[in-house]
Protein backbone atom coordinates (compact mmCIF):
# COMPACT_ATOMS: atom_id res chain seq x y z
CA UNK A 1 0.00 0.00 0.00
CA UNK A 2 1.46 3.47 -1.01
CA UNK A 3 1.84 5.49 1.85
CA UNK A 4 1.22 9.86 1.81
CA UNK A 5 4.38 11.77 1.66
CA UNK A 6 8.27 11.51 0.51
CA UNK A 7 9.52 8.51 2.24
CA UNK A 8 14.13 8.09 1.85
CA UNK A 9 15.95 5.37 1.86
CA UNK A 10 16.46 4.07 5.72
CA UNK A 11 20.70 4.19 5.61
CA UNK A 12 23.32 4.41 8.43
CA UNK A 13 25.29 7.74 8.58
CA UNK A 14 28.43 6.50 6.83
CA UNK A 15 25.93 4.27 4.35
CA UNK A 16 23.89 7.62 3.67
CA UNK A 17 27.15 9.60 2.66
CA UNK A 18 28.51 6.57 0.31
CA UNK A 19 25.07 6.77 -1.25
CA UNK A 20 25.37 10.47 -2.01
CA UNK A 21 29.07 9.44 -3.31
CA UNK A 22 27.85 6.40 -5.35
CA UNK A 23 25.07 8.51 -6.95
CA UNK A 24 27.39 11.54 -7.78
CA UNK A 25 30.00 9.58 -9.23
CA UNK A 26 28.81 9.35 -12.56
CA UNK A 27 28.05 12.76 -14.27
CA UNK A 28 25.73 12.94 -16.88
CA UNK A 29 26.62 10.80 -19.64
CA UNK A 30 24.55 13.38 -22.60
CA UNK A 31 28.29 15.41 -21.93
CA UNK A 32 30.36 12.85 -23.29
CA UNK A 33 28.65 14.11 -26.85
CA UNK A 34 28.16 17.85 -25.53
CA UNK A 35 28.71 20.24 -22.66
CA UNK A 36 29.22 18.16 -19.71
CA UNK A 37 32.02 15.75 -18.56
CA UNK A 38 32.36 11.50 -19.43
CA UNK A 39 32.57 9.55 -16.96
CA UNK A 40 36.45 9.15 -15.47
CA UNK A 41 38.65 6.30 -17.01
CA UNK A 42 37.60 2.94 -14.96
CA UNK A 43 40.36 1.72 -12.36
CA UNK A 44 41.05 -1.99 -13.10
CA UNK A 45 40.34 -4.65 -9.90
CA UNK A 46 42.63 -7.10 -9.04
CA UNK A 47 42.69 -9.80 -5.81
CA UNK A 48 45.74 -11.06 -3.75
CA UNK A 49 45.57 -14.08 -6.64
CA UNK A 50 46.57 -11.16 -9.08
CA UNK A 51 43.51 -12.06 -11.48
CA UNK A 52 42.30 -8.63 -12.83
CA UNK A 53 39.42 -7.61 -14.32
CA UNK A 54 39.92 -4.57 -16.82
CA UNK A 55 36.28 -2.64 -17.23
CA UNK A 56 34.67 -1.67 -20.63
CA UNK A 57 34.26 1.88 -20.76
CA UNK A 58 31.34 1.89 -23.22
CA UNK A 59 29.58 -0.95 -20.65
CA UNK A 60 30.30 1.20 -17.52
CA UNK A 61 28.93 4.23 -19.78
CA UNK A 62 25.66 1.95 -19.96
CA UNK A 63 25.79 1.00 -16.56
CA UNK A 64 25.86 4.62 -15.22
CA UNK A 65 22.28 5.57 -16.98
CA UNK A 66 20.19 2.59 -15.29
CA UNK A 67 22.25 2.81 -11.93
CA UNK A 68 21.72 6.59 -11.23
CA UNK A 69 17.97 6.20 -12.43
CA UNK A 70 17.79 3.47 -9.88
CA UNK A 71 19.89 5.51 -7.08
CA UNK A 72 17.38 8.85 -7.65
CA UNK A 73 14.12 6.14 -7.46
CA UNK A 74 15.46 4.64 -4.21
CA UNK A 75 16.12 8.13 -3.10
CA UNK A 76 12.81 9.65 -4.30
CA UNK A 77 10.32 7.49 -4.95
CA UNK A 78 7.80 7.75 -2.10
CA UNK A 79 5.32 4.69 -2.74
CA UNK A 80 8.18 2.49 -1.09
CA UNK A 81 10.87 2.18 0.95
CA UNK A 82 14.52 0.30 1.08
CA UNK A 83 16.08 -0.16 4.98
CA UNK A 84 19.85 -0.86 4.98
CA UNK A 85 20.67 -3.73 8.33
CA UNK A 86 24.00 -2.65 9.37
CA UNK A 87 25.89 -6.17 10.20
CA UNK A 88 29.12 -7.55 11.91
CA UNK A 89 29.44 -10.11 9.66
CA UNK A 90 29.54 -9.94 5.82
CA UNK A 91 26.81 -11.19 4.22
CA UNK A 92 25.64 -12.05 0.90
CA UNK A 93 23.39 -9.92 -1.16
CA UNK A 94 20.36 -12.19 -0.44
CA UNK A 95 21.15 -13.22 2.95
CA UNK A 96 18.23 -11.58 4.79
CA UNK A 97 16.58 -10.12 2.53
CA UNK A 98 12.85 -9.25 3.94
CA UNK A 99 10.53 -7.46 1.69
CA UNK A 100 7.26 -7.21 3.30
CA UNK A 101 4.45 -4.75 1.09
CA UNK A 102 6.30 -1.95 0.05
CA UNK A 103 9.23 -1.72 2.47
CA UNK A 104 12.79 -3.77 1.92
CA UNK A 105 15.05 -4.90 4.50
CA UNK A 106 18.38 -5.55 3.40
CA UNK A 107 21.70 -6.48 5.31
CA UNK A 108 24.87 -4.82 5.00
CA UNK A 109 28.55 -4.87 6.05
CA UNK A 110 28.62 -2.09 9.08
CA UNK A 111 32.65 -2.05 7.77
CA UNK A 112 32.32 -1.14 4.22
CA UNK A 113 29.44 1.21 4.35
CA UNK A 114 30.27 1.82 0.83
CA UNK A 115 28.46 -1.61 -0.46
CA UNK A 116 25.30 -0.67 1.33
CA UNK A 117 24.22 1.51 -1.86
CA UNK A 118 24.96 -1.78 -4.49
CA UNK A 119 23.23 -3.56 -2.08
CA UNK A 120 20.32 -1.44 -2.11
CA UNK A 121 20.24 -1.96 -5.97
CA UNK A 122 19.84 -5.30 -5.43
CA UNK A 123 16.54 -5.23 -2.62
CA UNK A 124 15.09 -2.18 -5.17
CA UNK A 125 15.14 -4.53 -8.39
CA UNK A 126 13.65 -7.65 -5.89
CA UNK A 127 11.25 -4.86 -4.54
CA UNK A 128 10.47 -3.71 -7.96
CA UNK A 129 9.29 -7.12 -9.62
CA UNK A 130 7.04 -7.94 -6.26
CA UNK A 131 5.61 -4.35 -6.89
CA UNK A 132 4.75 -4.83 -10.64
CA UNK A 133 7.73 -2.66 -11.79
CA UNK A 134 9.83 -5.69 -13.19
CA UNK A 135 9.25 -4.53 -16.83
CA UNK A 136 10.41 -1.37 -15.78
CA UNK A 137 13.56 -2.21 -13.90
CA UNK A 138 14.37 -5.72 -15.68
CA UNK A 139 13.75 -4.70 -19.28
CA UNK A 140 15.78 -7.44 -20.54
CA UNK A 141 13.35 -10.00 -18.12
CA UNK A 142 10.18 -8.19 -18.05
CA UNK A 143 8.39 -11.49 -17.17
CA UNK A 144 11.64 -14.08 -15.46
CA UNK A 145 10.31 -15.80 -12.35
CA UNK A 146 12.54 -17.70 -10.13
CA UNK A 147 15.52 -18.07 -11.13
CA UNK A 148 15.73 -16.77 -14.04
CA UNK A 149 14.53 -13.38 -12.61
CA UNK A 150 17.21 -14.02 -9.38
CA UNK A 151 19.54 -14.52 -12.46
CA UNK A 152 18.86 -11.31 -14.20
CA UNK A 153 18.65 -9.54 -10.79
CA UNK A 154 22.02 -10.35 -10.01
CA UNK A 155 23.68 -9.64 -13.29
CA UNK A 156 22.48 -5.73 -12.43
CA UNK A 157 24.05 -6.34 -9.56
CA UNK A 158 27.04 -7.57 -10.25
CA UNK A 159 27.28 -4.18 -12.53
CA UNK A 160 26.42 -2.08 -9.71
CA UNK A 161 29.31 -3.61 -7.96
CA UNK A 162 31.52 -3.04 -11.12
CA UNK A 163 30.98 0.59 -11.73
CA UNK A 164 31.07 1.13 -7.49
CA UNK A 165 34.90 -0.36 -7.50
CA UNK A 166 35.76 1.17 -10.66
CA UNK A 167 34.21 4.38 -11.13
CA UNK A 168 33.10 5.41 -7.15
CA UNK A 169 36.43 3.96 -5.76
CA UNK A 170 34.84 1.62 -3.26
CA UNK A 171 36.83 -0.46 -1.77
CA UNK A 172 37.09 -4.10 -1.80
CA UNK A 173 34.31 -6.24 -0.14
CA UNK A 174 34.99 -9.69 -0.51
CA UNK A 175 31.25 -11.51 -0.77
CA UNK A 176 30.65 -8.92 -3.53
CA UNK A 177 34.62 -9.06 -5.55
CA UNK A 178 33.70 -12.81 -5.38
CA UNK A 179 30.07 -12.96 -6.88
CA UNK A 180 31.60 -9.92 -9.11
CA UNK A 181 34.30 -11.84 -10.50
CA UNK A 182 32.12 -15.28 -10.99
CA UNK A 183 29.71 -13.29 -13.09
CA UNK A 184 32.80 -11.82 -15.13
CA UNK A 185 34.99 -15.62 -15.93
CA UNK A 186 31.38 -16.93 -16.66
CA UNK A 187 30.30 -18.46 -13.28
CA UNK A 188 27.85 -16.47 -12.32
CA UNK A 189 24.66 -19.49 -12.32
CA UNK A 190 27.90 -21.57 -10.47
CA UNK A 191 28.08 -19.42 -7.89
CA UNK A 192 24.52 -18.72 -6.89
CA UNK A 193 23.19 -22.47 -7.27
CA UNK A 194 26.00 -23.46 -5.02
CA UNK A 195 25.73 -20.69 -2.33
CA UNK A 196 21.71 -20.83 -2.31
CA UNK A 197 21.12 -24.85 -3.23
CA UNK A 198 18.19 -24.81 -0.47
CA UNK A 199 16.31 -21.96 -2.65
CA UNK A 200 17.09 -23.23 -5.76
CA UNK A 201 17.65 -27.37 -5.28
CA UNK A 202 16.09 -28.33 -8.59
CA UNK A 203 17.64 -25.79 -10.84
CA UNK A 204 21.08 -26.60 -9.12
CA UNK A 205 20.51 -30.37 -9.89
CA UNK A 206 19.37 -29.63 -13.75
CA UNK A 207 22.13 -27.38 -13.51
CA UNK A 208 24.80 -30.43 -12.50
CA UNK A 209 23.12 -33.25 -14.94
CA UNK A 210 23.22 -30.52 -17.88
CA UNK A 211 27.09 -29.50 -17.15
CA UNK A 212 28.68 -32.62 -15.83
CA UNK A 213 32.09 -31.54 -14.06
CA UNK A 214 31.07 -27.81 -13.97
CA UNK A 215 31.21 -27.88 -10.07
CA UNK A 216 34.38 -28.87 -9.65
CA UNK A 217 35.69 -26.97 -12.45
CA UNK A 218 34.08 -23.82 -10.42
CA UNK A 219 35.86 -24.96 -7.24
CA UNK A 220 38.88 -25.08 -8.65
CA UNK A 221 38.66 -21.84 -10.49
CA UNK A 222 37.37 -20.05 -7.19
CA UNK A 223 40.36 -21.53 -4.83
CA UNK A 224 42.86 -20.57 -7.74
CA UNK A 225 41.39 -16.78 -7.59
CA UNK A 226 40.45 -16.54 -3.97
CA UNK A 227 42.58 -19.43 -2.33
CA UNK A 228 39.58 -21.42 -0.43
CA UNK A 229 36.19 -22.64 -1.29
CA UNK A 230 32.87 -20.89 -2.86
CA UNK A 231 30.58 -20.07 -0.72
CA UNK A 232 27.82 -23.10 0.16
CA UNK A 233 30.42 -25.31 -1.49
CA UNK A 234 29.15 -29.31 0.41
CA UNK A 235 30.77 -30.92 -2.58
CA UNK A 236 29.79 -31.43 -6.53
CA UNK A 237 26.71 -33.80 -5.41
Amino acid sequence: MNRPGRRRAALPTRAALAFTLLAAAGPLLGGACGGGRALPPPRPIIVHSGIRIVPDSARLERVDEWLRRAMENIEKDPTFLIEVQPRDTAPLPWDGLEIQGDTAKIGAPRDVPEAAPVLMVYAHLRLMARMGRQAEWLPEAPDARGWELERAVVRRLCDAWLYARTIADAPPYDRLDELLYACEFGYLEAFVLTARAGDFGEERERWLRENPGAADAYRRWFQQTFGKDPPGWKGAG
